[in-house]
């Protein structure tokens, strides 16, 4: 038998104005459905965790919930898996003094791959500042003091020319710890 793991899920750009809804209550169903346990999900942002034995890949995971989201609401949504060891080590790796910095200030923008590091050598960094990014393993460390709502660098950084297709979705650092400690949980 295979080895239990645990996962987060990553929903992009769902419940959002009323948009593209997809409601926790239904999909934590939808989940155990593909035949996960212990599913718990976290706000009503796309965020959930959960458990399997099925030995599949983060891919394979994706790809699966993709198809179901789609099924049962009707619309394609993008969403990144990643196991808890992964998001425990994106913490880890944090340049930036998470522990001194207020939650909404610092975000990890998760991707899909690995982004191309020259593409963002581009950019003006001085231009920016106070706000500050460093790339990491398939995430982004953002800084933004102000938050993210004003930031100039959120935009620049986020833009297609620099992701050339990459999936990224957002999580500010309050969500990054409490997704750690919900894959931890087991």
């Amino acid at each position: 038998m295979t080895k239990k793991k645990t996962y987060a899920a990553l929903l992009r750009g769902i419940n959002v104005s009323g948009h593209r809804k997809v409601p926790m209550a239904e999909l934590r169903p939808l989940l155990e459905g593909l035949g996960h346990t212990n599913v718990r999900t976290y706000l009503q942002s796309g965020n959930a965790v959960f458990t399997t034995d099925s030995g599949a890949g983060e891919e394979e995971l994706r790809t699966a919930l993709e198809d179901a989201v789609e099924d049962r609401f009707g619309f394609r949504v993008d969403c990144l898996v990643r196991d808890g060891d992964y998001l425990a080590a994106v913490a880890e790796a944090c340049p930036f003094p998470a522990a001194e910095i207020q939650g909404k200030q610092l975000h990890a923008i998760y991707y899909s791959g690995p982004a191309d590091p020259e593409l963002f050598a581009s950019i003006d960094r001085e231009t920016y500042l106070p706000e500050e990014f460093a790339l990491g393993d398939r995430v982004l460390y953002l800084y933004v003091p102000e938050g993210l709502g004003t930031s100039r660098l959120s935009a620049v950084v986020s833009r297609p020319s620099l992701l050339k297709g990459l999936v990224a979705t957002a999580r500010n650092w309050n969500t990054v710890i409490k997704l750690i400690e919900m894959t931890r949980e087991d």
